[in-house]
């Protein structure tokens, strides 16, 4: 085997000894560990060559690399083994000598064909797409490898290496054991590509801020109910918020609730033992005077269905039914540690939706903070009778726009899958705005119609002034449910995300990896900056 080849070949894993160290050895190691030459990993970008014959185009800093190893980089993706790299994909190489001797092992990622930007049929930056998909293929790589410490380069785009960067590396380990944990990877910014003056390394941050925004969100989400009720999901939402800046948060109680006669909330909560909260959170970086973007976020940090009860089959995934408030305090978080110049004040109810002598039954009648009666056909259509009073409550601030996002229906999956979140508003220029924010962040959003024919189907209920399913149950649910968020709003500026079609990531986003997403977070960070753009 020829020493180029070699190259490309991966180091034997780190493995452990069989034996323990003893006391002796952990001294020796300890008092020589300064002198131990340390290791890192780094990522470096190519792109697809314009015809089969051609060779992979380096990016300016994987240029620049390569000259400083004497074109061993170019050697390599010259062989047979290079020109197997698919975009998205990537390669570890070892046993490139440079300057930087801490540097041990390089991966390289296929960014694809070079200058793709807008995807007009497929409603997306596919560029950013691409440096998102082969970033994470090549971070994790090197995490699999044993390397602690990485390095990235922008790729083109540094905020969405940095995205890719920390989203690939989230994993939900707490409560196992140690050595079953994934090992922590400290992710940089390639340094060479940092110049004085640039806006590089703003960029990188800002990715890393909207990163974290979407992690914390899959963290409320993936967290087992037991440890996730509605006072636990209210102390780490405040634990987080509180500390950033112009940010605080309320927690109201059930007898603030109560007071503010949210009728069709309590009757969701009543089923469960744990306690009602109604998470209040604002965050002025705006003028005083300036009217908040209200954001409402479904919080049934568990959903049994409640007497109308759910099929055992995947009823454990129903931790994640507060994804919508998960998804709101994510993007909240990114949005005041960006300093966003606007007013948001984020409104969360939580609860559980649960079975018991006290639970709504089918057909109960319950009366809302507007003073809309509300006839309940099924308790497990529980999410829109929270977010009805929490948008009766949006109403009395005067918002300059209210965005109301829940996993609302097994409806909205059936029609659109994961490909899209299902989006529901009149308003053009909301519309034109979210759509945008997910074309950027790769998030995207689709349209779905909201007509007076599905509100008819909510207002002719026996007993009272709205049906919670409609009369023709089994129907375009994900519409009937947004017509009957609609009773409650008056703001003309209004948009309903049902986002219970990307509530979970099984192979569908190739950065996200499997479990909770935490989607569309970053495009409502997205959205709140175009709009404080306007």
């Amino acid at each position: 085997m020829s020493s180029l080849l070699c190259s490309i070949v991966r180091q034997p894993s780190r493995s452990k000894s069989i034996h323990q160290p003893t006391k002796a050895i952990n001294r020796f190691v300890k008092l020589f560990s300064s002198s131990v030459p340390r290791h890192k990993g780094l990522v470096l970008g190519v792109y697809e060559p314009g015809s089969e014959e051609g060779q992979f185009l380096l990016t300016p800093a994987a240029q620049k690399f390569n000259e400083q190893v004497s074109g061993k980089l170019e050697k390599v993706l010259k062989s047979s083994a290079g020109k197997k790299l698919k975009c998205g994909s990537s390669r570890v190489l070892y046993g490139i000598e440079h300057e930087d001797t801490e540097i041990t092992s390089v991966a390289v990622a296929n960014l694809g064909k070079q200058d793709v930007d807008f995807d007009e049929e497929e409603q997306i930056y596919q560029g950013k797409e691409n440096i998102r998909t082969a970033v994470a293929s090549a971070v994790l790589l090197l995490r699999n490898s044993g390397e602690t410490t990485v390095e990235v380069e922008t790729c083109g785009d540094a905020q969405a290496a940095a995205e890719a960067s920390l989203l690939s590396l989230h994993s939900f380990d707490e409560l196992r054991a140690e050595k079953d944990r994934k090992p922590s990877v400290n992710v940089t910014l390639f340094a060479p590509e940092t110049t004085q003056g640039s806006h590089v390394a703003e960029n990188w941050t800002r990715g890393e801020i909207l990163a974290k925004g979407q992690n914390f969100a899959r963290y409320l989400m993936e967290s087992p109910a037991n440890r996730m009720t509605p006072s636990i999901f209210s102390e780490k939402v405040s634990e987080s918020l509180s500390q950033l800046p112009n940010c605080t948060v309320h927690i109201r109680d059930q007898s603030w609730a109560h007071s503010m006669k949210m009728g069709s909330f309590l009757s969701v909560a009543k089923g469960s033992e744990e306690e009602p909260k109604f998470l209040e959170i604002d965050y002025k970086g705006g003028k005083a005077d300036e009217s908040p973007v209200i954001f409402v976020g479904k919080g049934v940090t568990f959903d049994s269905g409640g007497i109308s009860i759910k099929p055992s089959a995947n009823m454990d995934k129903m931790r994640a039914d507060m994804g919508g408030a998960a998804c709101v305090a994510g993007s909240l978080q990114a949005a005041a540690s960006l300093g966003l110049p606007l007013n948001i004040k984020a409104l969360i109810p939580l609860c559980e939706n649960m079975p018991s002598g006290r639970a709504n039954k089918p057909g109960d009648v319950v009366t809302a903070m507007n003073g809309k009666t509300i006839q309940i056909d099924n308790t497990d259509a529980e999410g829109r009778l929270i977010l009805a009073d929490a948008l009766c409550y949006a109403e009395t601030f005067q918002p300059r726009l209210i965005l109301d996002i829940a996993t609302l229906t097994g409806a909205v999956m059936v029609a659109l899958g994961a490909g899209v979140t299902g989006t529901y508003t009149k308003s053009e220029p909301i519309w034109n705005t979210i759509h945008t924010a997910g074309m950027i962040t790769g998030d995207r959003m689709w349209r779905m119609p909201l007509l007076k024919y599905y509100s008819k189907q909510v207002t002719k209920a026996d007993l009272a002034d709205v049906d919670n399913v409609g009369k023709k149950k089994g129907e375009a649910g994900s519409c009937t449910a947004a017509a009957f968020l609609q009773e409650f709003v008056n703001t003309k500026e209004w948009i309903h995300l049902d986002i219970a079609g990307v509530m979970m990531n099984t192979d569908d986003v190739p950065y996200l990896g499997k479990g909770m997403s935490g989607r569309p977070t970053r495009t409502l960070v997205q959205f709140l900056e175009l709009l404080s753009q306007q």
